[in-house]
């Protein structure tokens, strides 16, 4: 790569839960040579994400050149966040070949598109593809996207009533401005779900997309990194159901963190998030805990009452043991008191 070519762009976008943060941490561990970089965008307090990344770094990819931008939606924080990373990045010796941008699963990708349009970073940047990740089981279900026919019905029949969810529109949003959908966890989904995904996909998508399916975020890097898209030369294919809007907020949505000591039973924690997301609405729980006896930090993600949870790493000498979780609901549902209630006990 000369100084005189842009470095290309990946923003990888998706719904809470999809697996972005699996996908790029394949895509790190199989560089094939390039220098890679970061950037992580958390919803809430606690960087699980992006330790997740830092804990696999290669020299290709080491721990500084993983940012995480936490404690805001990058969508929201472009001006103050984003544009300034993307240039300490850009800065560093050598510089990246490639930059990746994983999103939080609440933003919107429109605005991330319209801020590489600006004058002082176009010139050396550009958006290469957006990937949106889509798990296949939620969204044959029907949990992420409302049943068009339905709603167009209800429309025509009173134009004055809206019956589509925040989360549905993320999801529009996210397929709209999406170079490739990539489906997730099509084992979990069987032939049937996936071939439900699809019709939902196909149907909420503004022109069509390739959807390609993948298990454990394992995919050949050379089938999504190399777009050649300019995204950034292209918002008018990319429609958002901001589009017009001054700003964008993200009062639908709200997270807080609980944090309390060591757990004697991993079974029981699971059973205590599934009990949140059944009784309080919870769509989303990360963290970790320290389990008493067990040299092992225990990591826990979850999706709904969907919980999966591994030994990830050692604590480290003199660091505190204990146990953190994020967890993310519609505004109107999170109960600080009532979640603490239910996770500590």
């Amino acid at each position: 790569m000369t100084d005189l070519a842009k470095v290309p762009v990946t923003i990888v976008t998706g719904f809470l839960g999809a697996g972005k943060t699996t996908l790029i941490r394949h895509l790190i561990e199989n560089a094939a040579g390039r220098r890679l970089a970061v950037v992580v965008n958390e919803f809430g307090t606690l960087g699980v994400d992006g330790e997740i990344l830092k804990s696999c770094a290669i020299p290709d990819c080491p721990a500084e050149n993983i940012v995480e931008l936490a404690n805001g939606c990058i969508c929201c924080t472009v001006a103050d966040d984003l544009i300034p990373t993307v240039e300490r990045l850009l800065a560093l010796e050598p510089r990246p070949d490639h930059i990746l941008i994983e999103t939080s699963g609440l933003a919107l990708p429109k605005p991330l598109l319209k801020a590489f349009d600006w004058p002082a970073i176009r010139s050396r940047i550009t958006v290469d593809g957006v990937l949106a990740l889509a798990d296949a089981e939620a969204v044959a279900e029907g949990r992420f996207a409302p049943d068009l026919v339905a709603l167009e019905a209800q429309r025509a029949a009173d134009p004055g009533i809206n019956h589509e969810t925040p989360l549905a529109e993320v999801f529009e949003d996210q397929l709209a401005c999406a170079d490739m959908v990539l489906l997730t966890k099509v084992d979990l989904a069987g032939p049937e779900g996936v071939a439900a995904a699809r019709a939902v996909i196909a149907a909420e998508a503004p022109r069509p997309v390739p959807v390609v399916e993948i298990r454990e975020g394992a995919i050949d890097p050379r089938v999504i990194l190399g777009l050649g898209a300019a995204a950034e030369d292209d918002l008018a294919a990319r429609p958002s159901h901001h589009d017009g809007a001054d700003d964008h907020e993200h009062e639908d949505f709200d997270s807080t963190v609980v944090t309390f000591g060591e757990i004697a039973d991993p079974a029981e924690l699971v059973a205590r998030i599934e009990r949140l997301a059944r009784e309080h609405k919870v769509l989303r729980v990360k963290g970790y805990a320290a389990v008493t006896g067990k040299p092992m930090r225990l990591l826990v993600q979850a999706v709904g009452a969907r919980v999966r949870h591994q030994y990830d790493r050692p604590w480290r000498p003199g660091e505190p043991r204990g146990t953190a979780l994020v967890a993310i609901a519609e505004h109107d549902h999170v109960d600080p008191a009532a979640f603490r209630a239910v996770l500590a006990g």
